[in-house]
């Protein structure tokens, strides 16, 4: 860390510009790991054609710069900074061959640590299901049928895709800010093994992928696009790239899966629909669809937000599979035996789930959804979090200065509320279909 007197630079600044180098080169021993980089593209290039580097030794760098991060004043940056070494360290450690067991991987790469969901809620929300799906079949049958009568027709997907991402985005420049000239490149990819992902491709621009391959439910494409790009993945990153956060924090330049980081942007995103929309987005997501000319039932809609809603409370089941697989080397029968009985899915989906939690690159992302929202509801969707004016600072705050899963757990502070700037209007995302093609992304959502 050099400072520009020539000096070596031990403040937070310095350390967060050795911070964004060294997760470049991680980069280089745990491909993938890097999510996004909004920094110089230069430095990028530059680490690129280094020679790979020597895992051991990103250890030893991580251990120096806490160790300069300590001998700082603490503050915000710092501590995200330590969170964000941490689990630097641990997946180095990976990288270079040690054998770290499930449950410590987690809690050393997010800041938390994981036990199984307890059955009695999980039985609590299968009487929630039962009480609000017709018929007299298992539960299972009766959930099932709803999903298909809930499917949308392929020929409608590129149409009913432009209008909730158009609506999406004036609800979230609305109450959170967007920067002006963002955008969303949206494709439709016709084979691949997930049903989305966000992939930044700057400057302010991300391509949302959507695999037109599977049958989409109506009630499910606002979630997703939510997700991937307003108020979810691409928000985040274009307003860090178009805001002075970058050059002032040098350490935002730097998006990394298996992180602190990573764990608060899934659960943010989770939850972004309930804080731009709120209760009633899935009539709201009805209304938007019908005015482009996409046939949807509303009162079905209402009754796939109030499914919707019981399910999150069956979340922790993947969790609960993950460390079966992992942690209690339980057999894979048994693993999608748990998965079946819970989620309430047939044998092929439930084999699926399994073998993403079996890759070795995506293991531990489940608890970035489960973890993640647990931590970030009291922030933003918790009843008790305030006014919605409250709950929409809030989540400006986790976009622009994301907390550490420690802050998160010491609860929700008082903002001041941030300026909206007024949505654009007559905006339609540029929208082309594809072959399959591209990377495969986190998760079969």
């Amino acid at each position: 860390m050099v400072a520009a007197d020539g000096g070596i630079d031990t403040g937070v600044d310095g350390i967060a510009r050795a911070y964004v180098r060294l997760a470049l080169r991680l980069d280089r021993v745990v491909p993938g790991v890097l999510d996004a980089h909004l920094g110089d593209a230069a430095a990028a290039v530059q680490v690129a054609a280094e020679p790979p580097p020597d895992p051991d030794d990103l250890v030893r760098d991580v251990d120096r710069l806490r160790a300069d991060l300590a001998a700082t004043t603490g503050t915000g940056r710092t501590g995200f900074l330590d969170a964000q070494l941490r689990a630097c360290r641990v997946l180095a450690e990976k990288a270079g061959g040690r054998d770290v067991g499930f449950v410590e991987e987690v809690e050393r790469c997010f800041g938390v640590r994981v036990v199984r969901g307890e059955p009695d809620r999980y039985r609590e929300a299968h009487r929630a299901l039962d009480a609000l799906l017709d018929g007299t079949g298992p539960l299972h049958e009766r959930l099932a049928a709803f999903r298909d009568r809930d499917r949308l027709p392929a020929r409608h997907l590129p149409t009913a895709l432009a209008a909730a991402v158009g609506a999406l985005r004036g609800r979230t420049a609305a109450v959170v800010g967007l920067p002006a000239g963002e955008d969303v490149t949206l494709e439709v990819v016709d084979d691949a093994p997930w049903s989305g992902f966000s992939r930044w491709t700057g400057p302010l621009r991300s391509t949302i992928a959507v695999n037109g391959g599977m049958a989409h439910r109506v009630t499910h494409l606002p979630l997703l696009v939510a997700h991937e790009a307003y108020p979810g993945h691409h928000t985040e990153h274009c307003r860090v790239a178009a805001g002075d956060t970058g050059s002032a924090r040098p350490e935002r330049e730097v998006f990394l899966a298996r992180t602190p980081q990573s764990l608060v942007a899934e659960g943010a995103a989770e939850l972004g629909l309930e804080v731009v929309v709120g209760p009633g987005w899935g009539r709201w997501n009805a209304e938007v669809l019908a005015a482009a000319g996409v046939p949807v039932d509303p009162a079905r809609a209402e009754l796939g937000e109030a499914v919707e809603t019981v399910m999150t409370e069956l979340a922790p089941v993947r969790q609960d599979a993950a460390l079966m697989l992992h942690a209690e080397h339980r057999p894979a029968g048994e693993v999608v035996a748990h998965l079946r009985r819970w989620l309430l899915v047939d044998e092929p989906r439930a084999r699926r789930m399994l073998d993403f939690l079996a890759h070795p690159r995506w293991r531990t992302h489940t608890t970035t959804y489960v973890e993640g929202v647990r931590l970030l509801r009291p922030w933003l969707a918790d009843p008790a979090a305030g006014s919605r004016e409250a709950v929409t600072t809030r989540l400006v705050r986790v976009l622009d200065d994301p907390p550490t899963p420690e802050v998160l757990r010491a609860g929700p502070p008082a903002l001041p509320a941030p300026t909206r700037p007024r949505p654009r209007s007559g905006w339609v995302p540029w929208l082309r279909r594809t072959v399959a093609g591209h990377r495969a992304a986190p998760g079969d959502r």
